[in-house]
């Protein structure tokens, strides 16, 4: 739904991953907020940033895997508000 899937891409001899460019683009937009707002704020994502900057993953690929951690954790949120009563 938020397109955060990792889609396999090459160019030449480099193999790397982005993610899959469907989705809702407001949904992509939130997760994007939430991860940029967590490694301003949070420190356990911070702790996460430094310890995957240090095994050599770059800025974009740090960001990547925030999304895809996130991104369940958004999701049970919502059901759980969907799923309240309706008046």
């Amino acid at each position: 739904m938020c397109g955060v899937s990792p889609v396999e891409r090459s160019s030449g001899g480099r193999q790397s991953r982005r993610l899959n460019r469907g989705g809702d683009r407001q949904a992509k937009a939130a997760l994007h907020r939430i991860v940029f707002t967590r490694l301003r704020v949070d420190p356990r994502t911070q702790d996460y940033y430094e310890r995957r900057k240090k095994e050599g993953k770059t800025r974009r690929e740090i960001v990547r895997c925030l999304k895809r951690y996130a991104a369940p954790e958004v999701f049970h949120l919502v059901k759980q508000l969907g799923s309240g009563p309706r008046s």
